[in-house]
Parts: structure tokens; sequence; C-alpha cells
């Protein structure tokens, strides 16, 4: 990369108005990730097309197995980038280098062991995650190649984030959107009897090609030299105090992600032993697989603010820390306002995208309303924990990332299932997040003084 591009790139985390440079990012991240998203949703309106409540159930079950894989993601690509962001502000080009390099190798390796380890244990996983017996033989279709996806999956989203951190959004735009419309091309291809007609598994057949080329894509770009932040192997150093400082950083957005996952597992449990279980865990597949896309845009925006945030950080820039702060606060609880009325909205509609039988229309579209009704308690959350990795305070991060899916909704899910029935399921989201409001709105102005402490340090 040129001298000049490499200025362009700082001066934007440094000098640019922080409303005006955290939309500059927050934009092609944001589409980046929604073209991510386009993987779940195209597959699950493909597989739609089979006409079979069980194969979407099958995929349904699979979803805390991607959530898990997103979790792991999360611990060392968002911990990375904010390490390098704080590296960037202090001007420690070799620390971020050595970021960059150690945290690209590490994802690969545990890439390839979480390939190997979900294979062995496959079907005790998916009985976990609520398969039935009928639901079982395709579930484990689709969740072979995700696990053969992981390979690659892991690094490329490290890269993807490292990537944002130094501001160079257009090549993660440029390598998940080539590996989106891919895949919307290779599913039917794989999947219908006028292609390879290989059903459920030709559609994560042909999200695994997609997310492969991807990889080699943001691979390409940083060996090429092309990137601020070089990927080196000399660089490359696991050391303790690499763990100890990524793994703080990023644990809590990975905890979100797991919460998440152990939320649609118990939820797809609590289904199971209802009348018409299969249908009402479809539904829930398809309403999840939405609820992605709403959570992608908080968190695109999130991909925004982050870098500019780290920067002033490290760059012990008070003003321009708050500034960042207060825009992010405002725009994150707008974004999931519009989110929760659009879905609301639309609900039966969306449904309809994906399964036209009524039945799974009638508890898809319920379902939607419930999980978004009081959304914004997603936006403040997930901005306050992004907030606390930022400024080093990983404890108040890690119990904000629990609290929304883990602390407040599995005794909801669990309670009022039991007491209600699937009413019961119904009202435990917006239950949890009426709790999740009131715990971030007392947990702001502690946000604030700890950035004050460890900024004046």
């Amino acid at each position: 990369m040129s001298k000049d591009q490499t200025i362009g790139q700082e001066s934007l985390l440094a000098n640019v108005k922080p409303s005006k440079a955290i939309v500059k990012l927050a934009v092609p991240a944001t589409i980046a990730l929604l073209a991510k998203a386009i993987y779940n949703i195209v597959d699950t309106a493909y597989i739609g097309m089979l006409g079979s409540e069980t194969a979407l159930a099958a995929v349904g079950v699979t979803l805390p197995l991607l959530l898990i894989f997103v979790s792991i993601e999360n611990i060392f690509a968002a911990g990375a980038a904010v390490l390098m962001g704080r590296q960037l502000g202090a001007k420690d080009k070799d620390a971020a280098t050595s970021t960059v390099s150690t945290v690209a190798a590490i994802s690969l390796v545990i890439g390839i062991l979480l390939c190997v380890f979900g294979i062995v244990f496959m079907e005790p996983l998916l009985r976990l995650f609520g398969a039935s017996e009928a639901v079982m033989p395709q579930a484990k279709d689709y969740a072979l190649w995700m696990f053969v996806a992981a390979i690659v999956n892991i690094p490329a989203q490290s890269l993807n984030c490292v990537a944002r951190a130094e501001s160079s959004v257009k090549i993660t735009t440029i390598a998940v959107s080539i590996g989106a419309v891919l895949n919307i091309i290779l599913d039917p291809i794989f999947m219908f009897d006028w292609g390879l007609n290989l059903g459920v598994a030709g559609a994560s057949i042909a999200t695994t090609v997609s997310q492969f080329v991807t990889f080699a894509i943001l691979l390409w770009y940083y060996v090429s030299g092309r990137s601020i932040i070089p990927l080196k192997i000399k660089s490359i150093c696991p050391s303790a105090y690499f763990f100890k400082n990524v793994i703080s950083i990023g644990v809590p957005s990975a905890v979100i992600q797991i919460c998440l996952a152990i939320a649609t597992s118990l939820t797809n449990m609590v289904a199971g032993t209802l009348p018409n279980s299969d249908l009402i865990i479809a539904a829930y597949g398809i309403v999840q697989r939405l609820n992605l896309i709403g959570s992608y845009i908080i968190m695109g925006f999130m991909q925004g603010y982050q870098p500019v945030a780290s920067y002033a950080f490290g760059a012990k820039n008070k003003e321009r820390f708050h500034d960042s702060v207060a825009f992010a606060l405002k725009a994150s609880l707008l974004l999931s306002i519009l989110v929760a009325a659009l879905y609301i909205s639309l609900s039966k509609p969306l449904i309809m995208l994906f399964n036209q039988n009524p039945q799974v229309v009638e508890y898809g579209a319920k379902l939607l309303i419930s999980q978004v009704a009081l959304y914004p308690a997603f936006g403040l959350c997930y901005m306050m924990t992004i907030t606390f990795q930022t400024i080093g305070a990983s404890k108040f991060g890690i119990f904000l990332s629990v609290i929304r899916q883990g602390l407040f909704y599995v005794p909801c899910i669990l309670i009022l299932s039991r007491m209600m029935g699937l009413d019961g399921i119904y009202v435990s989201q917006p239950a949890a997040d009426m709790l999740t409001l009131l715990v971030c709105l007392l947990s702001y102005k502690t946000m604030k003084r700890l950035a004050n402490e460890q900024i004046s340090l």
C-alpha cells in the first residue's frame, strides 16, 4: 500500500469528525455482514422450495452451531481488532503487525480443530440442539459441511475484523459480497434435480465453497502487501500476553453469541415438547435467521464505531472518544427501533418468503414479533458491551454480554413455557429484554466513569 493511502486511512481514524468516520466505516461493514447473512437466508429460502418442513427444521437445529462458530470467531476477531486499533492509535505498528499475524495463524489452527471435533461429535451435538429422529439425517447432511467451512471461516473473520480496524473496509465488502453472490448462484445448482440434486447437503456445500472463496480473497489482500499492517510469518508470536489481551477483549462479544446459541437450543428443546413441534422449530429457525439480519445491521454499525473509538482511546483523545460513544448510542437505538418496526409490520410476509404452510406462518409471525418487540435492548446492550471492550473493562463487558440471552432469557423460557406452553415462548424474549434495558440504563454512568479513568492514566 502507498504511503498516501496509509496516511489517508489513518486520518479517517484520527481526524475526521467521529460521526462521519463511523458512518464511513459502518456502511461497508454493514453491507459485508448483510452479504454474510445472505448465506443463511438464501439457504433457508432455497430449502423452503423443497416443500419440506422437516428440511427447514433440520436447518433450524443447526443454527446453534453457527452461533457457536461466530462466538469463537469473535473471541479472536473482535479482540484483535480492538487491540490493533489501540496499537495504531499509539503509533506502535510493529505490535499491530504481530497482532494481525498471530491472530491469523491461531484462527487457522482453531478452524481445523473445530472441523475435526464437530465431525466426530456431530450427532450428539445435534441432539443437544433439538434434532428429532425425523430431522437428524438432513441435519447431519447440512452440519457436515458447516464443520468443513469452519477451517476458513475462523481465519477469514479475523482478517475481516483487523482489516476494518485499519479502515480497509473496501476489501472486506468485496470479499464477503463475492462469496454471497457465488452462494446464490451455486445453491440451486447443487440442490435441485436439474443440477446435482443434493438437496439440503447441496445448500451447505454451496455455502462452504463460497466461504473458501471469501477467505482466499482476504488472504490475497494481506499476502500481496496491500494492507496497512502486513501479514508476516516471522511476526507470529502466540505469547501469554497476546492471549490474555485478545481473549479478555474478545470474550464479551463471543459470550453474546454463546448465550444466543444456548437460548436457541433451549427454545428448540422446549418447542420439541409441544404439539406440532417440528412446525414450531421450523418457524423458529426462519425467525432466527431473520433476526441475524437485524443483529448484523447493529453489529455492522458497531464495527464502524469500534475502530474510531479504539483509536481515540489508544491516542488518549478523551473528547473524540466521548463524541464517538454519544453518536454510537443514538444510532444504535435508532437502528434497533427501525428494525423492530419493519419486522413487526411485515411479520407474515417475511415468514411466507420461506414457507407457505399456514401453521408455520402463524407460529413464525408471532415468534418474530415477540423477538423484536423490545429490540432496542439488544442495540443498547451491544453498544455498551463494545465500549467496555474498547476501554479494557472486560468484566463489565462479559456481564452485559451474558444478561440478555443468558441470565434473563434462560430462566424466562424455562419457567414461562412450563406455565404457559407456547405462549410462554412468545413472552420470554420481551420479558428478558425489559430486564436488559433496566440493567443497561443503570450501568451507563459506570461505563463513562471507567472510560475517563482509563484515558487519564
